[in-house]
């Protein structure tokens, strides 16, 4: 089936592409975002980069359907800025609870509309978190007893391998964010919910190759590659 390219907040100041791609046969629903924060420009790259391939049928889904949104907030990606107020503050905090941005509010009411069983939200951090325990770059995050944990530690573990210098290595980080997209995906509509975060030091080229790595192999631990 060809990808569809729809629009997220049409009409409004807010909107956005998004893509929606499906597999042959029904199986898990995934969303892959990016650019909920402007000024993240590898994450945005490697969204778009994934979604090119779909276009062009370099890459296919096998089974179920994914959604990918490669640009959140355009506003605050052409002032390559992080965006005011900060998007990732808006999300719904508890059931029934209304968004606080109206983007926030179309990208929760989409993920929400796909009944999700995974949600990747891509960003970029300062910082090594193999230098610095306290910093974010080279991450991923997930909210305590998410379902998502063993396969993120098993996708660090085979990322690492690859990666010759140890200071790059990612580290896995559990955190509750209320407020965020990745908290408002677990917590509310139960997804395995996982933020990826490369660290701006880094060459733009690893930072992207980074990105794309972890949402393959996501993809095809959720059975869609």
């Amino acid at each position: 089936m060809p990808v569809q390219r729809l629009t997220l907040a049409a009409s409004t100041p807010y909107a956005t592409p998004y893509y929606v791609i499906r597999g042959e046969s029904k199986g898990p629903h995934v969303m892959v975002v990016s650019g909920i924060h402007g000024n993240e420009r590898a994450s945005v790259a490697a969204a778009q980069q994934l979604a090119n391939q779909f276009l062009t049928q370099h890459l296919k889904i096998r089974k179920g359907t994914l959604i990918i949104v490669p640009i959140v907030n355009q506003s605050a990606f052409r002032k390559n800025i992080r965006g005011v107020p900060d998007l990732n503050r808006t999300f719904p905090r508890k059931s029934g609870m209304a968004a606080r941005h109206p983007l926030a509010g179309a990208l929760y009411q989409l993920a929400k509309r796909y009944g999700l069983e995974w949600y990747l939200d891509l960003h970029e951090a300062n910082g090594l978190s193999q230098v610095r325990a306290s910093s974010l770059g080279q991450t991923l995050i997930t909210n305590p007893g998410n379902r998502s944990i063993p396969q993120a530690r098993r996708l660090i573990k085979d990322i690492n391998r690859t990666i010759s210098k140890k200071s790059h290595h990612f580290n896995l980080r559990l955190h509750e964010l209320p407020g965020s997209s990745r908290t408002a995906a677990a917590r509310l509509l139960k997804a395995r919910a996982v933020t990826v975060e490369t660290c701006w030091s880094l060459a733009k080229a690893d930072r992207v190759r980074y990105q794309i790595y972890m949402v393959k192999g996501f993809l095809r631990k959720a059975g869609l590659l």
